[in-house]
């Protein structure tokens, strides 16, 4: 199975400390890069997530990021800082002595003085496991969409692979044809110099023209390559890197077929070879 490197996913829990709300995003990176985003309260599960990520994916520019929602609220409210409350409203009261004409102020004025609302301790340990269990289903969600939009670009690779399957067919069918098209032509120019023929001499000619032109190698190669790649597709480990590398010998045999043609019908077939492999690479650059 092949993973795409692009995927979202998103997901959301409440909990007893508010709504832990992920958010994962991936493109395509040659090697796996991972970008954090976390509330103050679960910067010290970094590491663990970090972990999680790096031991099921491996190739992607990810970003991960949590809101932590209605904390507060959810651990129990709000809590009044009782001890400040009383020293403003000494202070208030002294003041009121020197500068009677002040207005006097509210008390929800008051509230909003810094550290006037507290909110209460959390227990931090039990908030982390809470958050790194939240994440791993996070990350069950954006793997599962990795491998369904894999599956789409498997079904494209392997029509793409299945067409170049049926040009290296073709190019073997149209071999011997193009063989005897080669000795009809050299025959052809011996008889147009009306010399004596020496049929020998014709029998070394030939042979060497047909070595210039013979790609039964090249496709030999092209066809164990055609295996690997669809072996490598069925494999459950991460399948770019080899791909990739295996294009670059599909592209190395299609040239060479394209070099050695004596014939329209290879010459075209070498072009097509081409079109396809570069779809293919270019598909492949998405897969992990």
């Amino acid at each position: 199975m092949i993973r795409s490197m692009t995927a979202f996913a998103a997901r959301e829990d409440n909990t007893a400390w508010g709504q832990l709300a992920w958010e994962l995003r991936s493109v395509n990176h040659r090697y796996l890069e991972l970008s954090l985003r976390l509330p103050d309260e679960c910067r010290a599960i970094e590491p663990r997530l970090r972990e999680r990520a790096a031991a099921r994916i491996s190739r992607g520019k990810i970003d991960i990021n949590l809101r932590l929602r209605g904390a507060q609220a959810a651990s129990g409210g709000l809590v009044l800082n009782v001890d400040l409350a009383k020293q403003l409203a000494a202070l208030a009261r002294e003041l009121g002595v020197h500068a009677p004409d002040l207005l006097p102020g509210t008390r929800l004025e008051a509230l909003g003085w810094p550290g006037m609302i507290v909110a209460p301790e959390q227990d931090l340990a039990a908030l982390h496991e809470a958050a790194v269990k939240s994440f791993e289903h996070a990350l069950d969600d954006f793997i599962a969409g990795r491998e369904r939009e894999g599956a789409r670009l498997g079904v494209f690779l392997r029509e793409r692979l299945d067409g170049v399957q049926t040009i290296v067919a073709q190019v073997r069918q149209w071999l011997p044809e193009i063989r005897n098209a080669l000795r009809a032509r050299l025959e052809a120019r011996l008889a147009d110099l009306k010399l004596p023929l020496d049929p020998g001499r014709l029998e070394q000619e030939l042979v060497l023209g047909l070595q210039k032109i013979d790609v039964d190698e090249e496709l030999d190669r092209l066809t164990a390559h055609l295996d690997e790649a669809r072996r490598i597709l069925d494999r459950p480990d991460p399948a770019g890197r080899r791909l990739d590398f295996l294009l670059q010998e599909f592209n190395r045999e299609a040239n060479t077929l394209g070099s050695k043609s004596v014939d329209a019908r290879t010459s075209q077939a070498g072009v097509e070879l081409k079109v396809l492999i570069e779809q293919v690479r270019e598909q492949v650059q998405n897969i992990e």
